[in-house]
């Protein structure tokens, strides 16, 4: 289990996580390189969907990273994505997925820093919980 590198996939809006996280690459703050990032217009178009489809997939944890509340450019989207979290991590407990595998932030384009530090974390948090088991229904034998 030592040896368990974490697969995450990163929902990150495109006008403050994004360029939180290019921020980061060009000044060359180094953080680890489990993270796949999906660039989204804004982290309130991130469907629960995507984030299910990403650990039946195979991912083994989901971030989704959005502009800090009352800084949204398309003014409520961080309101609607932090709802949906809420609502998301229940249908993950109720298919028996741990809800921890997903993670809510806020980064703004000037934090490259504070992006490779919730990467650190994040990966560290899912390194704890193991690689994601595949979900066999209850009635199935």
């Amino acid at each position: 289990m030592k040896d368990f590198e974490p697969k995450i996939i990163g929902f990150l809006c495109t006008w403050c996580s994004y360029a939180g996280a290019d921020l980061a690459g060009t000044s060359r703050i180094q953080y680890p390189s489990n993270i796949r990032i999906i660039r989204v217009m804004c982290s309130g178009r991130v469907n629960p969907m995507f984030v299910v489809n990403a650990l039946q997939q195979g991912a083994d944890g989901v971030l989704i990273g959005g502009c800090h509340p009352g800084d949204c450019h398309y003014q409520h989207g961080n309101y609607q994505a932090r709802r949906r979290i809420t609502m998301m991590k229940k249908l993950l407990e109720f298919l028996g997925i741990e809800p921890d595998r997903v993670r809510m932030t806020w980064v703004s384009a000037a934090e490259g820093r504070k992006f490779a530090q919730v990467i650190e974390e994040v990966t560290e948090d899912i390194r704890k919980l193991g690689p994601m088991k595949q979900v066999r229904r209850k009635n199935e034998w």
